[in-house]
């Protein structure tokens, strides 16, 4: 026996459930899907739906709908009017006894990863000057911190140690996994909520076009890159895949609302002039700060 229906035949019955608030009767045709649906689950039940058959239409009124409820609650589902769009597992649980996979809110919706100094010790593991954190960005309080610093490349940001000299100023820097498809929700949230304290967000990432798209993209106000003329002499043709030429026009119409005067002239002359970039990995160890503003 299919005892559940589908999540969008229940939404299809709650809106009849809300209009039977304002009007007596509404009627559905029959050869719609949901209501093909909705009379298979009604003849595995036993609710006889024969008196409210038409020509061509099933007719709903609130006596039905009440029985539809009545039915629901005692098995346990989802009431007539709730919905478990946007809610995890356990506050599905709470509402009914089905979960909902397609419409549930991701378990990593609001993760992100962090790489924080060391506060304690923890038996069994050895110790390191930085550990990484997997938590819901709404647990921190970002009034603690004094700047943020986006990492782009995973392999990069559990390496990263915010000690060089381009970060000397700050006291209590956030480290921040950029994010793929499981963490790039949290991050666009926190970047979101961070932009509102007005406070330095710095980029760190591959020196190549879609690398600068991505920083400019999460609301950086500064992007971390070696000096120009050690990455003028670093920087290389093999590190712009021609897979990210559709990036550089979007660089080139940021590049023309820069003023003359500005210090990313030189970098993206480099890169897109030149056609030459330099991945993260490759990156000299000093560091400094670059405006895109």
């Amino acid at each position: 026996m299919n005892e559940a229906l589908s999540p969008r035949t229940h939404r299809w019955l709650s809106g009849i459930h809300d209009r039977l608030r304002r009007q007596s009767c509404v009627e559905k045709k029959l050869q719609l899907e949901a209501t093909q649906e909705f009379r298979g689950w009604c003849d595995e039940h036993e609710i006889d739906l024969d008196a409210y058959l038409g020509s061509g239409v099933l007719r709903f009124d609130r006596m039905l709908i009440t029985k539809v409820q009545d039915l629901l609650d005692s098995l346990g589902h989802l009431p007539l009017g709730e919905s478990a769009s946007g809610k995890t597992t356990s506050q599905q649980a709470r509402l009914s006894d089905l979960e909902d996979k397609g419409s549930r809110e991701r378990p990593r919706a609001h993760r992100v990863l962090l790489n924080l100094e060391t506060l304690s010790s923890r038996p069994g593991i050895s110790d390191a000057a930085r550990e990484i954190i997997d938590l819901d960005w709404r647990e921190l309080d970002l009034d603690a911190f004094d700047a943020l610093i986006m990492i782009e490349n995973l392999d990069s940001f559990y390496a990263f140690a915010p000690d060089s000299l381009a970060l000397a100023g700050y006291c209590q820097p956030l480290v921040v996994y950029r994010g793929d498809r499981h963490y790039g929700g949290g991050f666009s949230q926190l970047a979101k909520a961070w932009s509102a304290r007005s406070k330095p967000h710095l980029g760190f990432g591959d020196f190549d076009p879609r690398g600068v798209r991505i920083v400019l993209g999460s609301g950086a106000t500064q992007m971390l890159l070696p000096p120009p003329d050690w990455l003028r002499e670093h920087a290389t043709r093999h590190h712009v895949p021609a897979e990210q030429f559709p990036d550089q026009d979007a660089l080139r119409q940021y590049r023309d609302q820069l003023p003359a005067e500005h210090p990313l002239h030189g970098y993206l002359a480099l890169l897109l002039d030149e056609q030459r970039g330099l991945k993260q990995q490759w990156f000299d160890e000093r560091q400094e700060r670059v405006p895109l503003k």
